[in-house]
């Protein structure tokens, strides 16, 4: 079995650089934290009519907050019809931060989405100065660098000067292994007849047929080149497939919504799995892009990372 066609996302990772006036004290995953404060400081940057739910506002499908945060989906579009909102066009993604005084975090942004970058570093640098997590920790951005696909760093934005910024690819791809390894580095939530998986019930095809549905839905929403591939024989031919090892457990995770003045529990599975690459052939460039776009449900705000390693293989993520 072949696929008819690549994934095609073009993206870029961006990494933001802040110093602080007191030690970090975050939660260990504090992608929520930082998405509220990304969100509301999007919205106060760019709206123009206030008090207006962004459902009836008429500028919805023009306005950098709405595409980027709230996401409709298209008038024409042939998928996702009957719901609010669609994948969002990024993804944070966090690393351990040793220093007591500074901090960065990585966001990624795919394909048109890239267009409010602008938007999104005054969004990003007010948020900070507003505070993030409960305590209202103040962060002052210092700068921010473009992460290549080797994760080299290139200072595109200091001072207050954006650099002028080359067009974004799709990561490529390099030869496959025989065996690679998945760390999953933050929770990954998959659910199947509307239940988490746990790790006894996780599986390769269950996996691959979130990430196919992700990819799937990035490339259509945010590309020219939305995927062109036989989706039935890709899931069916993932359910055939096995982790050679599965080193997986659940990791209990709660946040508060803000917006639904709830606690909400985000749990999902960490840990990692192995798999033998003979005949995996198709497979390969989606689990390679995986770790750009994440896995699972709660992307945007840092869940589902993943990275790919092996014994011939290297990898930034």
């Amino acid at each position: 079995m072949t696929s008819t066609a690549m994934p095609v996302i073009p993206l870029k990772t961006y990494r933001f650089y802040f110093n602080t006036a007191a030690p970090v004290r975050l939660p260990e995953y504090p992608g929520s934290a930082w998405r509220g404060a990304f969100g509301h400081a999007l919205k106060r940057t760019v709206c123009v009519v206030r008090n207006t739910p962004c459902q009836a506002c008429l500028l919805r499908r023009a306005c950098a907050y709405s595409y980027v945060f709230e996401t409709p989906p298209p008038a024409n579009t042939e998928k996702m019809r009957k719901y609010n909102t669609i994948p969002h066009p990024f993804v944070f993604r966090f690393a351990a931060n040793g220093l007591e005084y500074a901090y960065s975090l990585d966001l990624t942004l795919f394909g048109h989405g890239l267009r409010f970058f602008p938007y999104i570093i005054h969004a990003m640098q007010t948020a900070g100065q507003d505070g993030i997590g409960g305590s209202r920790h103040a962060f002052l951005l210092n700068r921010i660098d473009e992460i290549d696909f080797q994760g080299r760093p290139v200072t595109v934005y200091e001072d207050g000067h954006l650099q002028q910024l080359e067009p974004a690819q799709t990561p490529a791809a390099p030869d496959m292994p025989a065996k690679i390894r998945l760390t999953f580095h933050s929770p990954v939530r998959i659910k199947h007849d509307s239940k988490n998986l746990a790790a006894g019930d996780f599986s390769f095809g269950a996996l691959f047929s979130a990430l196919l549905r992700r990819i799937s839905m990035l490339s259509y929403f945010y590309t020219d080149t939305p995927l062109d591939t036989d989706f039935a024989a890709l899931t069916a031919a993932a359910r055939m497939a096995r982790f050679s090892e599965q080193n997986l457990r659940w990791y209990d995770w709660t946040r508060y919504s803000s917006r639904q003045q709830t606690e909400m529990n985000l749990g999902g599975l960490i840990g990692n799995v192995s798999l033998d690459m003979q005949g995996m052939d198709d497979f390969w460039p989606y689990l390679w892009l995986g770790q750009w776009t994440h896995v699972g449900k709660a992307t945007s705000m840092g869940l589902g990372a993943y990275s790919i390693g092996a014994a011939s293989l290297s990898t930034s993520r």
